[in-house]
């Protein structure tokens, strides 16, 4: 039987952001802590939205988000969540901002510790509850804004993903005007996220065909916008289809995704390297394609017509192309990553709540393989 759930209420377009003081105002939140980091401070982002948001609320903001969000920086926020007495939470940034502010929210209503939420051992039946969220995407990658998961990477080092409708937005605000300052590098790591969403979330076995519908969709714009987008930040209309590929990157892995995200999420947790979860998808993305190849020949086909490659195109290649075009790092070991690494990587990567999704099983040996080709 096949469940299909789309639940968030998203704004999408140029000046969505007017919409947030009548979306606080509808979800009953008089004083939202902002879940950001300080880096969009420092950009004046920030301030956008608090002038956005006006006087008739009373707004904190929490700017200690690191780039792989962790159970630490879950509690300096709770804590400051709880001591003022805020009632909901405005998360504010990329994903790492998000889903730090879906862990706020869980553990102000359901208690920690967080580890006890652990889906794969049936954690979301122990959730009382979620304070209210409101989703503010200042990239177009993760599409956390519309998903029912989050990932921190806990005290004892362990990067765990978190899922249940109850961790999906209230309410979604997708503005690409706040887009428009990201760096080239920054939007090619974050585009290449959100295709990676749209092409793991399709290949998965899970029977959903408006959830695959999307994924090609998003596809499709993000492979024709992406090198645009990069190339010229200020290019509204590339922007505006780049947004629009994450979220619907995001509606489709509804699904589930893959085996590239199990290995990026093993490899994000290596703390001396603090890697880009973007890029990282990048990187192993044609390596899992090369690998998955045999089972999903059918959808290949569906894929290879999304992004315009004629019969038979090798979509490997082709991903190592649009990285190549897009400054992509050309492997793990630009990224710090060493054989050293390896063989924690592979271990956390079997564990990994998106492995069980991937179209085909991968073995300890299999992970070390396209690890290392990844390399």
């Amino acid at each position: 039987m096949a469940t299909l759930t789309y639940l968030t209420t998203t704004h999408f377009d140029f000046g969505a952001l007017e919409t947030l003081p009548k979306m606080l105002a509808q979800e009953g939140i008089t004083k939202p802590l902002i879940a950001t980091d300080a880096g969009l401070v420092a950009a004046g982002v920030v301030q956008t939205v608090l002038d956005a948001i006006g006087p008739d609320f009373e707004p904190l903001v929490y700017d200690g988000t690191p780039g792989n969000p962790t159970e630490e920086a879950v509690k300096d926020a709770l804590k400051l969540y709880t001591e003022n007495g805020c009632d909901g939470i405005v998360a504010l940034g990329g994903g790492s901002s998000m889903d730090l502010g879906k862990a706020v929210g869980l553990l102000a209503v359901s208690g920690g510790p967080l580890e006890q939420y652990d889906p794969l051992v049936g954690g979301a039946k122990r959730i009382k509850g979620v304070a209210p969220l409101i989703a503010v995407p200042t990239t177009s990658g993760t599409g956390s804004e519309v998903s029912i998961g989050f990932v921190i990477i806990l005290e004892d080092g362990r990067k765990m993903t978190f899922a249940s409708p109850h961790f999906i937005p209230k309410v979604a605000i997708c503005d690409p005007e706040l887009t428009m300052g990201l760096p080239a590098g920054m939007t090619a790591a974050t585009g290449m996220d959100a295709i990676t969403h749209c092409i793991e979330a399709f290949l998965t076995p899970q029977v959903n065909p408006p959830a695959e519908g999307i994924a090609l969709d998003g596809l499709r714009r993000g492979w024709e916008y992406l090198p645009r987008a990069v190339k010229d930040g200020s290019d509204r209309d590339a922007r505006w289809h780049m947004m629009m590929c994450s979220t619907e990157g995001a509606l489709a892995f509804v699904k589930g995704l893959g085996a590239v995200h199990a290995m990026s999420h093993a490899a994000g947790r290596i703390r001396r390297l603090n890697p880009h979860h973007g890029t990282l998808n990048a990187v192993f993305l044609p390596a899992v394609l090369r690998f998955n190849q045999d089972v999903c020949e059918d959808k290949y086909v569906r894929l290879r017509e999304a992004i315009g490659l004629p019969p038979g195109a090798d979509l490997a290649e082709a991903v190592e192309g649009m990285n190549a075009r897009i400054a992509i790092p050309s492997g793990l070991a630009a990224m710090g990553i060493e054989e050293s690494d390896i063989p924690e990587m592979v271990e956390y990567a079997q564990q990994d709540l998106a492995a069980r999704s991937n179209p085909r099983r991968a073995s300890a040996q299999d992970y070390e393989a396209m690890i290392r080709s990844s390399l």
